[in-house]
C-alpha cells in the first residue's frame, strides 16, 4: 500500500491526538481542510486507519497491577489453540492477547486489582483449563507504548 508524504503527515498528527479537528490537522500539514478530509477518509477506506481509542488510567479503574502471562497449550491442536484464544480474549482481566511461536503459545496481558487477584486469575482461572500445560507470570512494572508508528523506510538496493 502506497502512502505519500501527505498521508504520513496526516497519520502523524492523528496519532498525536485522534480527536483533533480536520481543520486543525489541515492547518498543521499545510493543506486545505477538504484535502485533509478526503485523505483521512481514504486512509480509513484503505484500512490504514482502523479506529480511534480512548486511553484510560488502569489505577483509576481499580486495576493497577499488570502482568504478562505466558501460556503453553498441550496438545497444541488447532481446536485447543483457537478455543483458548477465544476464551482468554473475552476475560475481563485481559487487555491484550498475543498468539506466539516458540516455547509459549500465548502471552496474555492482564490488569487486576492486586497481587491476590493476579494469583487467583492464574491459579483459579488459567490452570483450571485442561489444555493449559504451563504458565509463567511476569509482573509489569511499567508499560511504555509507542505514541506513533511509521512505515518502514524503503530498502535501497545497490547496483553492482
Amino acid at each position: 500500500m502506497e502512502l505519500d508524504a501527505l498521508d504520513l503527515a496526516i497519520l502523524r498528527e492523528l496519532q498525536k491526538d485522534a480527536r483533533r479537528t480536520n481543520r486543525d490537522v489541515a492547518a498543521v500539514v499545510g493543506v486545505a481542510p477538504t484535502t485533509a478530509l478526503d485523505r483521512t477518509r481514504s486512509l480509513r477506506e484503505r484500512g490504514v486507519i482502523r479506529g480511534a481509542r480512548l486511553e484510560v488510567d488502569l489505577g483509576a479503574l481499580g486495576r493497577p497491577v499488570q502482568a504478562l502471562v505466558a501460556v503453553r497449550i498441550r496438545p497444541p491442536s488447532r481446536a485447543n489453540i483457537e478455543g483458548f484464544r477465544t476464551w482468554a480474549a473475552a476475560l475481563p482481566e485481559t487487555l491484550g492477547l498475543f498468539v506466539t511461536s516458540g516455547t509459549e503459545d500465548f502471552l496474555v496481558h492482564v490488569a487486576v486489582p492486586d497481587n491476590d487477584a493476579l494469583y487467583s486469575f492464574v491459579i483459579d482461572r488459567l490452570t483450571e483449563r485442561r489444555e493449559v500445560a504451563d504458565v509463567r507470570t511476569s509482573v509489569v512494572y511499567e508499560h511504555l507504548q509507542a505514541r506513533s508508528v511509521e512505515p518502514p523506510a524503503p530498502v535501497r538496493r545497490r547496483r553492482g
